[in-house]
């Protein structure tokens, strides 16, 4: 029996790792599978769109610039000029499009100038501003139009039904108003008086009140209307009749 047990004890003495690193298996080489690489392209996924998340988030929760009626301004660059120089219109006879939609009796549309309303903003205007002796877009922005819906005579000279660009020529005491037949234009950089359709100089008035923000209005007058422009402390009127 003894013989047995040392029989044994030999063949496992002989079989066992002689060295702690033998106990330990050797490292298999990294090779990753197409599941391994398909998990990682999901968490750059994951990230890329985490990131993106945040990102939006934080922006929605910013306050939006407003302007003072408290609605979201519009860039300055497309605003900037507008605001300050609005754009209007008027007819003859006055608030046209109001008795019409009304069915209210008025006479028939004789005409309408669509303009912009430059401020004064404490600026010196006629001499200054608006130089003397230089042709004048009679507002801001795209040169002031005038549109008549039938034939009309201005000083006793016959204009034809139409839309005609409206300048000033200005002095100190008139202004020569100007229908010229080039529509569709900004400012008077352009102006060519080879398509003059009318000149015609009206005296200048001094108003009791001073006009902060130029202003155009149609009056009813004994031999048809008149266009009054007022701006400053001037007032000029164009005669219509037909």
């Amino acid at each position: 029996m003894k013989s047995i047990q040392t029989t044994i004890f030999i063949a496992i003495s002989r079989s066992a790792p002689t060295r702690f690193t033998d106990l330990v298996p050797a490292p298999v080489p990294f090779a990753p599978t197409r599941f391994t690489a398909l998990k990682l392209v999901l968490a750059i996924i994951l990230i890329v769109t985490a990131t993106t998340a945040l990102q939006a988030q934080s922006t929605q929760t910013q306050p939006a610039q407003t302007m003072p009626s408290g609605q979201p301004s519009m860039p300055q660059s497309r605003t900037s000029a507008f605001a300050k120089s609005p754009l209007d219109m008027c007819y003859y006879p006055a608030d046209y499009p109001v008795l019409r939609i009304q069915d209210k009796p008025m006479e028939p549309l004789i005409a309408r100038v669509v303009y912009s309303r430059p401020q004064k903003q404490g600026r010196r205007l006629f001499g200054d501003l608006v130089e003397y002796g230089k042709v004048w877009r009679l507002g801001a922005n795209e040169a002031t139009e005038i549109e008549f819906f039938k034939d009309i005579k201005i000083d006793n000279k016959k204009v034809k039904k139409g839309r005609y660009t409206l300048y000033a020529l200005v002095e100190a005491d008139k202004w020569t108003l100007i229908l010229n037949k080039d529509t569709d234009t900004w400012g008077a950089f352009r102006y060519d008086q080879s398509k003059d359709v009318l000149r015609v100089s009206e005296p200048v008035e001094k108003s009791a009140e001073v006009t902060e923000a130029f202003y155009m209005q149609f009056q009813k007058v004994n031999k048809g209307a008149a266009l009054f422009i007022y701006w400053d402390d001037v007032m000029v009127k164009l005669p219509i009749s037909w």
